[in-house]
């Protein structure tokens, strides 16, 4: 099975969304907050290039946000990737 890894901060809609299509998926996944944490925060901008959250990686891999996930799974690109 795929390691799924999700940059998140507690109060974000999006990271809630993102976090229950891969519940939908059924699949697990580590949950990286970076609420108050600089070092996680400073580890996902260099990870993804991005400040904003969530920051999704799926094997290493990183697809992107919250749209980037859910546009993923539209084209059929997402249940390969977490087999």
């Amino acid at each position: 099975m795929a390691k799924i890894e999700i940059y998140t901060k507690a109060t974000c809609p999006y990271c809630h969304r993102a976090k229950a299509l891969l519940a939908e998926k059924g699949v697990t996944f580590e949950e990286l907050p970076i609420d108050g944490n600089a070092e996680k925060r400073e580890e996902m901008i260099q990870r993804s290039g991005r400040t904003t959250v969530p920051q999704i990686f799926i094997d290493a891999q990183h697809i992107g946000g919250c749209d980037d996930l859910y546009a993923l799974d539209a084209r059929g690109g997402l249940d390969p990737l977490l087999r």
